[in-house]
């Protein structure tokens, strides 16, 4: 094999490795190597705040809680994620590149690992990602009209500021609330596949990680081949702001333009079409 042929899968906020199961097998019968790993704060990194496994809770006293105890996970920032994710790809690939696909909030991590350490990264691989340019925090395209009518943040709860991270309430049993994180995450998944899906959802993701930044290079980020994969019906990341990322990369970095595949899927494509993904990464070699 040669040595890009090993995958790296990266999952996005809340969730976990757990969500790159359904592509992992393809991966492997197409005869690449391929694992998934959890991110910092994810997965078995997750640390969860006190009102979402202590019960029972008074209704009232929960509801405050969620708005406003602090997150276990606030420490973590940018630059630990990263830390974590280039010692995994470094020991998963020995220390040789790796192709490695980032879903959602782990753009910004891959971003960073790149740009620190390109000899580590042979592909770089944008699944409706963040893909911040130059000195620009993920989070500031929260903020950007092209982000205007995305159906994340109205499920947001408590200041992300105070509380140090981007909170679901993911005990809630307000059904209304619980359609609207489907439709948010899930819009073409399976309704019983996207349930088991929600029941592994974390309820907070580390704020630290959208609000650092990187600075890019040319023989850095600029230097490493990279594809973005953007999701037509996501409703998380819009295609309006997902084609904002790629339009500043290629005019950054004009000399090394991004590869671009149209995926009509949410922003969950790692479950509504597992294998389409699967051939796509496959395909890059």
């Amino acid at each position: 094999m040669a040595p890009t042929s090993t995958l790296v899968f990266v999952h996005g906020f809340w969730h976990g490795s757990w969500c790159w199961s359904e592509v992992i097998p393809h991966v492997v019968a197409a005869g690449h190597l391929a694992v998934a790993v959890d991110m910092a704060g994810h997965g078995l990194y997750a640390r969860r705040p006190r009102w979402f496994t202590e019960k029972p809770y008074h209704p009232d006293a929960r509801s405050a809680a969620v708005g406003t105890e602090i997150s276990p996970v606030a420490d973590v920032r940018l630059g630990d994620a990263a830390e974590l994710l280039r010692s995994q790809i470094k020991r998963i690939g020995n220390g040789e590149p790796v192709t490695v696909v980032a879903h959602s909030a782990a753009g910004p991590v891959l971003t960073r690992v790149t740009q620190q350490t390109p000899e580590l990264v042979g592909h770089a691989v944008y699944l409706s990602a963040y893909m911040p340019a130059s000195d620009v925090p993920a989070a500031a395209y929260t903020r950007m009209p092209e982000a205007a009518d995305d159906q994340v943040a109205p499920l947001l709860q408590g200041d992300p500021a105070q509380i140090g991270a981007l909170r679901l309430d993911l005990a809630t049993d307000d059904a209304a609330y619980r359609q609207r994180l489907y439709e948010a995450f899930y819009g073409d998944v399976d309704p019983v596949l996207a349930d088991a899906a929600t029941g592994l959802l974390t309820p907070d993701g580390p704020i630290g990680v959208m609000l650092d930044t990187t600075t890019l290079t040319h023989d850095g980020w600029g230097s490493v081949r990279r594809s973005y994969l953007t999701c037509a019906r996501d409703m998380a990341i819009r295609p309006a702001l997902q084609a904002k990322f790629i339009a500043e990369a290629d005019v950054a970095f004009p000399d090394n333009p991004t590869t671009i595949v149209t995926l009509d899927a949410s922003h969950s494509p790692f479950l509504s079409i597992p294998n389409e993904v699967a051939d796509i990464v496959t395909s890059f070699g």
